[in-house]
């Protein structure tokens, strides 16, 4: 069994999908990050940046942090999702490196300035509006010339991703009102993608978050 300590988030949800892609058996802890959970000293032990998602695989005592480990780990522990060896692994490695290095905190800082700063600054959402088309670019480019992300096959790489992409956009539409449809390779893997049921049970199974014991009860 593993726990998932999570919370909705795109960070959050990508383990969720890959859980459920794997058919692994897990159980959602919430870590309300809305009430400063993250810094409770229950979590900091499993996760010592205080940042979620963090991990607990109690088959085989691993605990981790960061959403990238935490896929690799899935892939690897499974088999699926991100191949053994060679080119195809390393491509795949690459494109979710580009996710956590790239597309999480330009998105991220995108959705700050953009929406949830007190203080607008048009210098800072220019910079990172302008960041974020140009990272969506280069999706369009790598999906104009393979059907997923990583390689030829789906993996960890769409899995990381996707949420962030679905999150920019569903967060900033008036900003992002054309990226879908100036980019056709790229709208036609989010369509493929919003199909698979463990896709739409990753992104929809926080919703609820609420309702379950959160790691501060």
């Amino acid at each position: 069994m593993i726990d998932l300590y999570t919370w909705k988030t795109p960070n959050g949800r990508k383990p969720v999908i890959a859980l459920e892609e794997l058919q692994l058996d897990y159980t959602i802890k919430p870590v309300d990050i809305g009430r400063d959970e993250q810094f409770q000293p229950a979590f900091v032990a499993i996760s010592p940046n205080s940042k979620i998602p963090g991990m607990v695989d109690h088959d085989t005592s691993v605990t981790l942090f960061e959403s990238g480990a935490i896929l690799q780990y899935l892939a690897d522990k499974t088999g699926q999702l991100l191949p053994a060896s060679g080119a195809a692994r390393y491509s795949t490695l690459q494109w979710l490196n580009w996710q956590v290095g790239g597309v999480g905190p330009m998105f991220g800082q995108l959705g700050f300035f953009a929406n949830r700063a007190k203080e607008k600054l048009p210098l800072a959402i220019d910079r990172y509006l302008t960041e974020s088309k140009r990272l969506l670019d280069v999706l369009e480019q790598r999906l104009s010339r393979s059907a997923y992300v990583g390689h030829d096959e789906y993996s960890i790489a769409d899995i990381a991703i996707y949420p962030w992409v679905v999150g920019v956009m569903d967060v900033n539409p008036t900003l992002l009102a054309d990226a879908r449809n100036t980019r056709p390779s790229m709208d036609r893997w989010m369509t493929a993608l919003a199909k698979r049921p463990a896709v739409i049970k990753g992104m929809k199974i926080l919703q609820d978050a609420e309702r379950l014991p959160s790691i501060g009860t």
